[in-house]
């Protein structure tokens, strides 16, 4: 087998590794029990997270995203999002102290209709994430979007 040891620039990453059942709170959908999965494993070198998921209602995209470093920056990471729908995006990412940021403020493989940022923060036993989604369609004015929670299943 081929080492899937993250490299030092992507081992602060480790905490996201494994599986997750998420839930998504929408002021704007009715409570459901459905729950998404949500699995992130290194590719083989470390280079690189990938994170797969899928939702079992037909409004919500499964998706693909490949996360690796920006190459000038040391703070920082790339997340390159692919869905069911056939949207691509690039989000900045960034994961200190167990708190996780994206964020799309700019035209990148599809055009920007609307910017997006979401912050999410691992709870102190590691199997947990909280976190919520705003957009601003104006570019400025943000404004809640949804809430995601993570519990870490495997």
């Amino acid at each position: 087998m081929k080492d899937k040891t993250p490299s030092t620039e992507m081992a602060p990453l480790e905490a996201l590794v494994g599986e997750w059942s998420v839930e998504a709170l929408a002021p704007w959908a009715p409570p459901s029990d459905l729950r998404g999965r949500t699995v992130f494993e290194w590719m083989t070198g470390g280079t690189f997270l990938l994170q797969r998921w899928e939702v079992p209602i037909d409004e919500a995209p499964d998706g693909l995203a490949v996360i690796g470093r920006i190459p000038q920056d040391n703070a920082g990471y790339l997340q390159h999002y692919f869905d069911s729908r056939g949207v691509a995006r690039v989000y900045s990412m960034t994961f200190e102290d167990g708190v996780w940021t994206l964020s799309r403020t700019k035209a990148d493989f599809s055009p920007l209709d609307f910017a997006q940022r979401f912050t999410g923060t691992l709870g102190d036993d590691d199997r947990t994430i909280r976190g919520g989604w705003e957009l601003a369609h104006d570019g400025s004015t943000w404004e809640h979007d949804f809430d995601l929670v993570y519990t870490r299943v495997g």
